[in-house]
């Protein structure tokens, strides 16, 4: 069994051509919600950057990581900056489209 944290859960950036994408990986829940957030924080109030949070290795979502997406859309509407969710794998697609928020995380661009 692997207990390594950082093995269970990865937030990896890439930043080119004025978009930081963030590539989720592994399951995001309570207990990897700090170490999220801490990657996230400075990401997020950056409006010269436009942000990408690509789901597309993400095998699994809690609520706490659904609250940390819906603030994370909530703090870049407010600077009016762009904020985008790509890849989302069908099972976590379900989760969006059952709670509501489907309609938050999918623009045009994003259909898949």
């Amino acid at each position: 069994m692997n207990t390594n944290k950082n093995e269970k859960f990865n937030a990896e950036t890439q930043v080119e051509d004025g978009t930081c994408t963030v590539y989720l990986t592994g399951e995001l829940d309570l207990s990897v919600a700090p170490d999220f957030r801490q990657v996230m924080e400075p990401l997020v109030g950056d409006s010269n950057l436009d942000l990408v949070i690509n789901l597309k290795d993400l095998k699994y979502i809690d609520s706490t990581g659904i609250g940390i997406l819906l603030s994370i859309l909530k703090a870049r509407h407010g600077m009016s900056a762009q904020f985008f969710v790509r890849e989302v794998p069908p099972q976590i697609q379900k989760l969006f489209d059952m709670t509501g928020i489907a309609k938050f995380f999918a623009p045009k661009e994003n259909s898949q």
